[in-house]
């Protein structure tokens, strides 16, 4: 190290060295990024495995989150939930109490590495919502045939990673972001995250925008996956297609991560604990490593992350002294070998150049309670889910008698999202769980008065509730003239 570097300012950051191969891909990590003389200052805690074992129901130690609250920065190795204890995973634990709604995930070709893709120039981000969507966990079993996920997504939620990907897409030199949607069938949710690219994209004019239905996407990645720069997408979506785009140029094996938000950041390997192999010193730390060189470039020290990305590119395109998982034929070398290499190339420039990589600047937002109020607010009816083993037919009869001296009128019977009352003449297979939609003869226009609606609603439940089990109610209601509800498959 020389003196210049000695006297650079550390920054803290905590490590967790997780489970399985994880404290040996995080050993060698820190020892290449030591080496490179990377202005770090390493502070170690736990979670994942051990911690469940000791009775930690999320995974993480108090004293964990205080050392990336405190810290505010975090490079982590997998971590496990074993069988038979805790509930949720303390990777979701750590995303979730955090708010790292931010999952950046860079997809690149690298140097030795062959797959059916090789030297098509794949060099694309995979920019995903991190913590909306069905991931929210709210699930409920309807009836004990049905169960419900609900898919939770809000303009907040979509603004802000959009604005992520184009910030990102700013900082990295990149040409275009593609927001990858399925606006075509869930045009609330989905459609809420269209929109938003639409209305935040001319804030950013160096920026080509796009957007592109979310199973074209996976079909185009396959079929040319270097037409892509940044793709921006919600949760679920961006879970499936970043493994999918990892796959292209190497694997999970190889694939980096980062975690934004506005207190804190975290940098991970992609790839499990891979617990057959732990111990036993064979593990390849690429994954963790890039996941670091993303930490530096983060933290502002990008002529030690251009350093350390040039000797991992160099080590990869040589070939010598890989790892079993990317040497030919299996003629493999342990992770130490694998880690002197790297440090042995240190100062070495690859044929494949290193980005010029800008801080990653995104915006910080403020801490209330996100609430839009509309101009105008109008209560137009209720959807009612009913279980019952009744025919459509029978049981539309028995709603409108019961609703027949109330505030609605029974418009229709939808059952898993298709109208099957009144009788359309198509097939559909029914289950125990109905959506029954009940319209106000007259809508109540909303002023801020709690209780309005609230009895001729509370009157229409009571009545069928005296006949049916059910299980909720939505209120269907109309904000600035427009309906804020989708109608079923088939409703007229």
């Amino acid at each position: 190290m020389n003196a210049s570097a000695a006297h650079t300012p550390k920054t803290k950051v905590t490590a967790l060295p997780g489970d399985g191969i994880g404290p040996e891909v995080m050993a060698a990590t820190i020892r290449i990024l030591d080496a490179a003389g990377a202005p770090i200052e390493w502070e170690y805690a736990e979670a994942g495995g051990k911690a469940f074992e000791r009775g930690v129901v999320t995974g993480v130690p108090r004293e964990t989150l205080d050392s990336i609250a405190r810290n505010k920065l975090a490079l982590k190795s997998p971590l496990e939930t074993p069988i038979g204890y805790g509930g949720k995973s303390a990777n979701v634990t750590l995303r979730k109490y955090f708010e790292l709604y931010a999952n950046i995930r860079p997809v690149r070709e690298l140097p030795g590495i062959q797959t059916p893709f090789s030297g098509r120039g794949i060099d694309m981000v995979i920019v995903r919502e991190n913590v909306e969507d069905v991931y929210a966990g709210i699930e409920h079993m309807q009836t004990t045939t049905v169960a419900q996920c609900l898919k939770l997504m809000t303009a907040p939620g979509c603004e802000r990673i959009i604005r992520a990907a184009y910030a990102l897409a700013e900082a990295e030199g990149r040409k275009g972001v593609t927001v990858a949607h399925k606006a075509n069938i869930m045009k609330l949710t989905e459609g809420m995250m269209k929109r938003m690219g639409e209305k935040v994209a001319p804030e950013f004019p160096s920026v080509k925008p796009g957007n592109i239905i979310i199973d074209n996407c996976a079909h185009q990645l396959v079929i040319k996956p270097e037409a892509f720069d940044v793709i921006v997408t919600s949760n679920m979506n961006g879970d499936i297609i970043s493994d999918l785009a990892a796959g292209l140029v190497g694997g999970l094996g190889i694939a980096p991560s980062s975690n934004l938000g506005d207190n804190a950041a975290m940098f991970e390997a992609v790839h499990g604990s891979a617990p057959d192999i732990a111990g036993k010193g064979l593990a390849n730390p690429t994954a963790l490593l890039s996941a670091a060189i993303m930490l530096l470039r983060h933290i502002g020290a990008f002529d030690v992350a251009a350093k350390v990305e040039q000797a991992l590119f160099v080590t990869l395109a040589e070939g010598r002294n890989l790892t079993g998982d990317l040497a030919p034929r299996g003629h493999g070398v342990g992770t130490d070998a694998f880690t002197d290499q790297v440090i042995a190339n240190l100062g070495r420039i690859s044929h494949m150049p290193s980005r010029d990589y800008k801080k990653l600047e995104l915006k910080t937002w403020p801490k209330l309670t996100a609430h839009l109020e509309p101009n105008t607010r109008e209560l137009v009816g209720i959807d009612v889910f009913i279980e019952t083993g009744l025919s459509s037919e029978e049981l539309g009869k028995q709603l409108e008698e019961l609703s027949q001296y109330s505030m609605f009128t029974l418009t229709g019977i939808a059952n898993r999202g298709v109208t099957v009352y009144p009788a359309t003449g198509g097939e559909t297979f029914l289950v125990d769980h109905f959506s029954c939609r009940f319209m106000f003869k007259t809508p109540i226009p909303l002023t801020g008065n709690t209780s309005e609606g609230q009895p001729e609603i509370s009157y229409l439940v009571q009545r069928i509730g005296a006949k049916f089990p059910w299980m909720h109610i939505e209120k269907l209601q109309r904000f600035d003239g427009k309906d804020a509800f989708e109608r079923p498959q088939g409703e007229g």
